[in-house]
């Protein structure tokens, strides 16, 4: 059965963070994030992300931000906190996107990916908007959030 995992950076340690990666096997790290430079992002910044994963662990990671809201969006959404209007329009830009050929070319690429958003939790993070959005579109795909 095909899974993909979620997880958020913040509130996490960098020792938590790789645990819980390797305690759920995953394979490949997918970055979600739309802005993933900043020098707040700690351990997280993109390239110092992709090289200790690559490097220490031996696991993948790609930048895919076909998969992120798009900056009006997420500007929007910081305004004005409207969860239903962000996720509506979210799920019509994975649509827009062919999301789920990304989706397809990553769950052939890796046996266990996971997509990475900064948010704490997935209650309310579009990494949980992707993983259910590609699993109701990919039968028997099972979703972990870490």
């Amino acid at each position: 059965m095909p899974t993909i995992c979620t997880i958020g950076t913040t509130q996490k340690t960098l020792e938590q963070f790789i645990r819980l990666l390797q305690s759920a096997g995953v394979d490949a790290v997918i970055d979600i994030r739309l802005r993933n430079t900043s020098q707040l992002a700690g351990f997280a910044k993109k390239e110092d992300l992709s090289f200790l994963l690559r490097e220490g662990f031996g696991v993948g990671y790609e930048h895919r931000p076909e998969l992120a809201p798009s900056p009006e969006l997420l500007d929007s959404y910081r305004q004005t906190a409207d969860w239903q209007g962000y996720e509506s329009t979210f799920l019509a830009l994975l649509e827009q996107r062919d999301a789920l050929a990304v989706g397809r070319d990553l769950l052939s690429l890796y046996r266990n990916p996971c997509l990475l958003c900064a948010e704490p939790t997935p209650d309310r993070c579009h990494r949980r908007l992707v993983a259910e959005w590609l699993a109701e579109r990919t039968p028997g795909l099972e979703i972990v959030h870490l």
